[in-house]
């Protein structure tokens, strides 16, 4: 049973996390799942718009480790980085509704959504560093486009938690929406007015927003290939047994 659901209404395509028992944490063939997903909305001229929503408490975890620690010959080619390249490369309008916490890519990918709502209980890490990791999906460029380099700086290599306040003050969400089954009505109503605009004027004007697409794909790659050298380095194989094991990571010796 998949555990990336795609629903259809009218000209919104919901891609809905359903892992909640792990928290959505994404395993690679969840990755592959959202990618075919964002493919099937491509291709579809009648697909105006996609919300990305999630089950259960937590929005996402970020990674499922254990697919992380598999050996790969080539990560830039794995289910994540193609991912990250079809939201990247995604030209129609993308919405989010994020409920609890939204770790790792749960957080980088709503960078490159055009509207995130949130709920009073939804929080945004990016604890790479700790992981002995890199940032990826573009974010060591998105981020600071955002937020100004001080505070990305402050998120990216202390991997503080944003609450849903302080997110929304950073302007990493829109608009906080309160009450118990609010959220997904809400965000799911502002998707389907951007799929009742005109596409072609919408398409342009989210292209000019975003401005330089190149940049953007530079850096990914740029991240994908500081990723994958970290993977196999000693401080993320201590990182990733400390988190399996329960414990503090020592990087004291390294």
């Amino acid at each position: 049973m998949s555990e990336v659901l795609l629903s259809r209404a009218g000209g919104v395509l919901e891609l809905r996390l359903d892992r909640a028992a792990k928290k959505n944490a994404l395993t690679f063939a969840m990755y592959g799942a959202l990618t075919e997903g964002l493919a099937q909305a491509h291709s579809d001229p009648s697909v105006r718009a996609v919300l990305v929503t999630a089950s259960g408490e937590t929005f996402c975890a970020g990674n499922d480790i254990a697919d992380f620690l598999k050996p790969r010959d080539d990560f830039g080619a794995a289910p994540p980085s193609r991912f990250i390249e079809a939201l990247a490369g995604f030209d129609k309008p993308l919405v989010a509704a994020v409920q609890g916490p939204a770790v790792g890519i749960g957080a980088t990918m709503l960078l490159h959504c055009d509207l995130v709502y949130a709920s009073p209980t939804a929080r945004l890490r990016m604890p790479f560093v700790s992981l002995g990791l890199v940032p990826e999906a573009g974010s060591s460029l998105l981020l600071p486009r955002r937020v100004g380099d001080a505070v990305a700086a402050e998120i990216l290599l202390l991997g503080a938690w944003i609450d849903a306040e302080r997110a929304k003050e950073l302007r990493l969400v829109n608009a906080i929406v309160a009450g118990p089954g609010e959220l997904a009505p809400f965000a799911r109503q502002r998707a389907e007015e951007l799929a009742a605009c005109p596409p072609g004027a919408l398409r342009m004007t989210r292209a000019l927003l975003r401005g330089d697409a190149a940049a953007v794909r530079t850096r990914i790659g740029s991240e994908a290939a500081a990723f994958a050298q970290c993977l196999t380095s000693p401080e993320a194989k201590e990182a990733f047994n400390a988190f399996l094991e329960r414990r503090a990571p020592d990087f004291s010796r390294m």
